[in-house]
């Protein structure tokens, strides 16, 4: 484990230290009133129960489902960035770590990635993301591939579909390659590598721009007894890795970005247009000549819209660094057995790439 990451400090959402001019929401204000506020680039204050941030960020969908009506998957894009912006202009007041107004839950990050500050301003969907993660965390997710429970730290991706991991799963077991050393570009919440020494890979060198993901990581190593089987690095893509592995593995984003992406979880699910050439042309330098590289990734962006090129199709047919071994698919069952699947993810498949260096 790096040495490094003890001076690594988490990414948190960004609070107000200072009081800002805001509109106390109470009951002489209805929730149509303080809407109005929030689309009008106000700030709104809850102060008496945590039950009415909610009730105004009800208010605040129907409205916003007025002006933006397109079920496309553009459409539907453009109405959560006007819904971030407005309801980033809800906030709570936190004090000692905790929410002042009745009712609220506690949440540990409060006090986890706030120990420099007591005292301050937080928008409500930031205390929202803060609950459901802080719930997972103690709760923890049941990975069955694995057959443990891991605990992901706030602001990591993990998965709450699992049909990828099991179409990994069932390669690595059939593996029979080396394996003295392995690389995981994107460890997000360590799954894959963690998989990787549970099939007896000794060492592993791991990164993550998420700085939140290698800590995270870290400490489920610790716990989980992995520490000495692997190495954490904060960066892009191969930073600062100087070996040359058996086995690359990367989990990338499925989605091509068309807006201007943020640290953090909307990197995990979209990626910029030059990730996957940066990625294979130094993956070519760090793999061994006998290494495979295996991609675990998805149809969805072809899915919802036809046109799209597919990032590793693309690297085949451009380049003459690799060649294709091995290529499965296998449906994706809904998350949940209520759901009734009719968005453009019914027809999603993932997909499980294993490429070689072209002799």
């Amino acid at each position: 484990m790096n040495q490094n990451l003890k001076s690594l400090l988490p990414d948190r959402p960004s609070v107000l230290n200072i009081e800002p001019k805001y509109t106390s929401f109470n009951s002489k204000i209805d929730t149509n009133r303080a809407v109005e506020l929030l689309l009008s680039g106000q700030y709104v204050l809850i102060e008496e129960y945590y039950s009415n941030g909610l009730e105004v960020l009800l208010e605040l969908k129907r409205n916003l489902l007025f002006s933006f009506s397109e079920k496309s998957f553009q459409g539907q894009r453009d109405y959560r960035s006007a819904f971030r912006e407005a309801s980033h202009k809800l906030l709570l007041k936190v004090n000692n770590n905790k929410l002042i107004v009745k009712k609220s839950p506690e949440i540990g990050w409060l006090e986890v990635l706030y120990p420099d500050v007591s005292e301050f301003y937080i928008s409500f969907p930031e205390i929202q993301g803060m609950n459901s993660a802080w719930q997972w965390y103690q709760k923890g997710i049941e990975v069955k591939t694995l057959g443990i429970m891991l605990h992901p730290f706030y602001g990591t991706y993990f998965p709450t579909r699992f049909d990828h991991l099991k179409l990994f799963d069932q390669w690595l077991k059939k593996y029979d390659g080396l394996k003295d050393k392995a690389i995981e570009i994107g460890v997000g919440s360590g799954i894959l590598s963690f998989q990787l020494i549970q099939n007896g890979f000794t060492d592993i060198f791991a990164t993550d721009t998420n700085k939140n993901a290698i800590i995270g990581v870290e400490k489920e190593s610790k716990r989980l007894g992995y520490e000495s089987n692997i190495t954490l690095s904060n960066g892009d893509l191969f930073s600062d890795c100087d070996i040359k592995a058996n086995l690359i593995v990367f989990n990338p984003p499925w989605l091509l970005a068309k807006h201007k992406l943020e640290e953090g979880l909307d990197k995990a699910i979209y990626y910029e247009a030059d990730l996957f050439p940066r990625f294979f042309e130094q993956a070519a330098k760090h793999l061994e000549v006998n290494g495979k590289i295996v991609l675990i990734f998805s149809n969805l962006a072809q899915v919802i819209e036809t046109e799209s090129i597919h990032p590793i199709i693309e690297e085949l047919k451009q380049n003459n660094r690799f060649r294709k071994e091995l290529h499965l698919r296998r449906d994706v069952v809904a998350s949940s057995k209520k759901t009734k699947r009719t968005d453009a993810r019914e027809n999603e498949k993932v997909e499980l790439w294993v490429l070689s260096l072209k002799e």
